[in-house]
């Protein structure tokens, strides 16, 4: 039965480096829902990709001593295997650097231009290159860039923008008319209370600092900015043209759902539907935008040396139970945790003894008993009814979940069947039945309960786990797969031979399999003096640059914590001329009491800003740690106060 079209997508990934398991989640989880909906009868199309332009790029390629399109071509390839190996059915895998996205790219940047739309201006305000965004003064978090806390840089340029400000009201008016837009609801509150209604700003949509990008075909001394480049990869992925769309772009678009991290809501939620409304376009039905998943309770990160990869993991565990891990441990809202002993935990908990063992022990049961052969149920007990109605609720349950993105729950409603199917064979007790001739018929009816049981469960898992799916199927040797066939609770064909016994799962021995994890972590170890984390520098600058920074030796007279917030300390400062205030963020790692008496660097002519409301004179110069800690630098206390550093 065909339900009509469903089109899905990921965010597409950025190709500054091997995605590690965190980023792999969303490809998953998208993955899941559209096989889902293809199970449900709809004609889905679901697209990934990769961003592949950006100033960071452009550094990162730099660094590695190749051109960027050698360095993108190899990226996006890791990132495709890696959704290939965690066996991902994506229609369409775009590259920001397909010629047919560039040349549409180029198209949508003049249509806009010419109806004015975009405009040519000059952009001065703060930069943060890891996320490539734009900041005013005030949007900064204590000097830093309010997404990343990383550090910002100023510039000056001419640059091309977006009218988006001329949209705030019409996008308002689609928001409050279309209430599931932003999904779930904590997500659409931090966007229309955070962004929305303390106003839109015009945005900048391209740059001339750098090359790696697509050319304004009217101005090449611009290339189009990252926001009209990627954001337009879900449309021309289907073939969008501005004068002429294919078919198939007429036929999904708009969108039911992008699948996106809460981390780029802002862009997928404010900027990508205010274009598509310049453009004349519909805009897409849903946004979702789901949580991290942490190491333990870290982001992972390189330099923190926590980063899992989905390759190694399903080398080491297989890909299915890398699938169920990832659906299963992610809460609907709230970031999700991954470590190896939970992993381990789960595997053997969940997939070895609870599915496996049902799977494994019923059709052993079928063949030792009668010979294989699925026999007709005819002898019915009251206590078959509550596993009849389980499985049967199962089925809405999990559709309702699926249908609100609730996947964790959703799985769980399929592992409580499995919970279930086992209690039943608990209180049915069919070795004890075997043993005596009178009891066939029921020995018969409760191992054709417990086969139609796990034939729903296999059904049901097919979208998270298709190979286990598969295997489980095979072994019933059933074809009645499809899922109208759950409407009712009977669909195994008495006389069906089932096949022999695989165990779906080896229990896992945790000490050892821990223990070898740590052991291979110690091999590949890098050594203190090898690079940890991933330095870009910025542009190269003259000495003349360098001598405008006046830095300076001041001796900490005093401290104490900023009273609306958590992350500042100030600091009255004896500089050598006559005293100043500074305000620094590095509460969380220091107590005021500590540094007093201590002298310090600090950037001395530094331009006045106010922080929560307190105005800081300068700035205390600071070392960013691998752990994502600032460390003070402390100067020998022989330095007199006021002293120059060169």
């Amino acid at each position: 039965m065909n339900r009509g079209k469903y089109y899905i997508t990921t965010a597409i990934a950025y190709t500054s480096r091997k995605p590690h398991i965190g980023n792999s989640y969303e490809i998953v989880l998208t993955d899941a829902i559209a096989r889902y909906k293809r199970l449900l009868g709809f004609d889905v199309f679901m697209c990934t990709g990769t961003d592949e332009h950006g100033q960071k790029i452009e550094e990162y390629a730099q660094k590695a001593g190749v051109s960027p399109k050698e360095y993108v071509d190899k990226v996006s390839g890791e990132i495709k295997s890696i959704c290939d190996i965690l066996n991902t059915t994506y229609d369409h895998f775009i590259r920001t650097t397909d010629s047919y996205h560039e040349k549409t790219v180029q198209k949508i940047f003049k249509k806009l231009y010419d109806q004015g739309d975009i405009y040519k201006s000059e952009y001065e305000g703060w930069y943060c290159t890891p996320c490539e965004s734009f900041w005013t003064e005030t949007q900064l978090k204590d000097g830093k860039c309010p997404d990343c806390g990383r550090e910002v840089k100023k510039t000056k340029e001419e640059a091309y923008f977006f009218a988006m400000s001329k949209y705030q009201k019409q996008l308002e008016q689609y928001i409050e008319s279309n209430p599931d837009f932003i999904y779930p609801e904590s997500r659409k509150k931090e966007m229309v209370n955070n962004f929305i209604k303390s106003g839109i700003q015009d945005l900048c949509v391209s740059r001339t600092s750098f090359k790696w990008g697509i050319p304004v075909d009217f101005d090449d001394k611009h290339v189009i900015y990252v926001w009209i480049d990627a954001l337009s990869n879900y449309i021309t992925a289907l073939g969008y043209d501005t004068e002429n769309p294919s078919e198939q772009y007429k036929k999904y678009w708009p969108a039911d759902v992008h699948i996106i991290g809460k981390d780029i809501l802002r862009f997928h939620t404010i900027y990508w539907p205010c274009m598509l409304m310049a453009l004349g376009e519909p805009l897409p039905k849903q946004v979702f935008g789901h949580p991290w998943l942490l190491f333990g309770t870290d982001k992972m990160s390189k330099s923190r040396g926590n980063v899992i990869y989905a390759d190694d993991l399903v080398n080491l565990l297989g890909v299915d139970p890398v699938r169920y891990y990832l659906l299963s441990e992610m809460p609907y809202a709230q970031d999700g945790s991954i470590t190896y002993e939970t992993i381990i935990e789960r595997y053997n908990s969940d997939l070895a003894n609870t599915l496996g063992n049902l799977v494994k022990r019923t059709i052993d049961m079928t063949n030792k008993y009668f010979n294989g052969e699925i026999l007709s149920p005819v002898e019915h007990s009251p206590i078959d009814d509550e596993l009849k109605s389980t499985a049967l609720n199962t089925v809405a349950k999990v559709d309702k979940l699926m249908d609100t993105f609730r996947v964790s729950d959703a799985l769980n409603e399929i592992f409580n069947l499995a919970r279930r199917s086992n209690k039943y064979i608990d209180e049915t007790t069919p070795w004890v039945l075997a043993k005596s001739e009178d009891n066939k018929s029921r020995l018969a009816t409760v191992l054709y309960n417990l086969l139609e049981s796990i034939r729903y469960i296999a059904i049901l898992l097919s979208p998270f786990m298709p190979d286990t799916s598969k295997a489980i199927l095979e072994q019933l040797n059933t074809s009645v797969t499809d899922y109208d066939s759950l409407e009712n609770f009977g669909g195994l064909q008495a006389g069906t031979v089932v096949n022999k016994s695989v165990a779906l799962f080896q229990r896992i021995d945790a000490k050892k399999m821990l223990a070898d994890i740590e052991a291979k972590a110690n091999e590949t170890v890098e050594k203190p003096q090898e690079e940890k984390q991933e330095i870009v520098l910025n542009p190269e600058i003259t000495i003349d640059d360098f001598a405008k920074v006046e830095l300076r030796c001041g001796k900490i007279i005093s401290a104490e914590k900023v009273k609306k917030s958590k992350k500042l300390l100030c600091f009255q400062i004896d500089d050598g001329m006559g005293g100043r205030q500074i305000v620094s963020g590095i509460a969380q790692w220091y107590k005021p009491e500590d540094l007093v008496g201590k002298k310090v660097q600090i950037v001395a002519n530094l331009k006045p800003v106010k922080l929560c409301g307190v105005e800081s004179n300068g700035m205390l110069c600071c070392a960013d740690m691998p752990d994502g800690s600032a460390k003070l630098l402390i100067l020998d206390d022989s330095i007199p106060c006021g002293a120059k550093i060169r």
